[in-house]
């Protein structure tokens, strides 16, 4: 069990085992019979480890009860498995620490995720449409904006996290299942725009994954999905009408505000749903290519999404004492005066902590 948590913790910290064992004065293969459990750590040991990957020595004590499965990554080709494996073994620490929260309380705080009458099969890229209007309707969205996305999946029983892009700037998000709870995992520097699109395209891949007829490509329907669950097909026709010959691209710049969702994106819902033509969009493309706004959107960009509801839940616990300003502290991987601060309101730096 101690193998499984300190190769958890090395790989957080993208550390080789001869990183690690430099660290600790030890050989990378002593370190290795730690993490195979062949050779059980003396208590200095777990004190140095514990030092040298930043956890508290409890941390190696704990039951090894998550594993990430079912992955799927938005992501460059060409990242790393090391990356990779440290992003999995970050979301695993902030699901364990969310978990160990949640059964703090009396009653769960938070209900599990379902879609009821979910399709069996989908036939064609139509019933995606479908079944993006269906869980709309289902979680009381009408078809008006999503002003808070994170908030809306969270509230459905979706774990949401984020990635730090500055260290891994290849990663747009992910999703994946841990113990069958829906994780999904988001880049916490993109545009407002662009994470709206990922988590939408995300929840996709919970729907639609196994779903899908022979034929059906599932990224291209998980686009759609995100698509028409972002800016559904009748807001869109209420918008910008039944048929356009041409979109000023200011038009589209007020979309985006609107409806949190790419200018680019906007144009290419208007093409697929018929209200402008192939042709019209190529040329609209080909205007926005011309300009570098496929690269960088003209106007402001729209809002980055917000993640608190751990937070909040560490506030409700210890409001209602489930838990003390330790454990806190702890829950929110912080030193304990810098949760001080924070809970005293002079301080509003959490997210880098998490």
């Amino acid at each position: 069990m101690l193998g499984k948590r300190i190769q958890r913790a090395r790989k957080a910290l993208g550390l080789s085992l001869r990183d690690l064992g430099d660290q600790v004065i030890l050989s990378h293969a002593a370190i290795k019979k730690y993490e195979d459990d062949e050779v059980t750590p003396s208590s200095d040991v777990l004190i140095k480890l514990g030092k040298a990957l930043h956890v508290k020595v409890e941390y190696f004590f704990r039951p090894e009860r998550f594993t990430l499965e079912n992955i799927h990554y938005r992501k460059h080709a060409d990242m790393s498995e090391r990356h990779l494996e440290e992003i999995t073994a970050k979301i695993l620490d902030q699901v364990e620490r969310r978990v160990e929260l949640e059964n703090l309380f009396p009653t769960s705080p938070v209900r599990s995720f379902s879609v009821k009458n979910l399709p069996k099969k989908i036939n064609n890229i139509d019933e995606v449409e479908k079944l993006s209007d269906q869980v709309r309707n289902q979680w009381n969205l009408g078809f008006d904006s999503i002003p808070d996305l994170i908030d809306i999946l969270e509230e459905q029983g979706i774990k949401v996290f984020k990635i730090d892009n500055e260290q891994y700037p290849k990663i747009d998000g992910l999703y994946a299942e841990v113990n069958a709870m829906p994780v999904i995992v988001v880049g916490d520097q993109r545009p407002g725009d662009r994470q709206r699109f990922t988590l939408a395209h995300e929840l996709g891949h919970l729907l639609l994954d196994n779903c899908l007829v022979d034929g059906l490509d599932i990224e291209s329907s998980c686009n759609r999905f995100a698509g028409a669950f972002l800016l559904p097909k009748q807001s869109l026709i209420n918008v910008l009408g039944e048929h356009r010959n041409s979109i000023e691209p200011r038009e589209l710049s007020l979309l985006k505000q609107e409806f949190g969702i790419s200018m680019t994106s906007i144009l290419h819902r208007a093409e697929e749903i018929g209200i402008i033509s192939n042709n019209t969009y190529r040329q609209l493309r080909a205007e926005f290519n011309e300009r570098g706004w496929s690269k960088k959107e003209p106007g402001k960009q729209y809002p980055q999404e917000i993640t608190h509801i751990f937070e909040q839940m560490i506030f409700h616990a210890l409001a209602e004492q489930y838990i003390g300003e330790s454990k806190a502290a702890e829950l929110l991987n912080m030193p304990l005066e810098s949760f001080r601060s924070l809970r005293a309101m002079e301080s509003q730096d959490v997210a880098h902590h998490q």
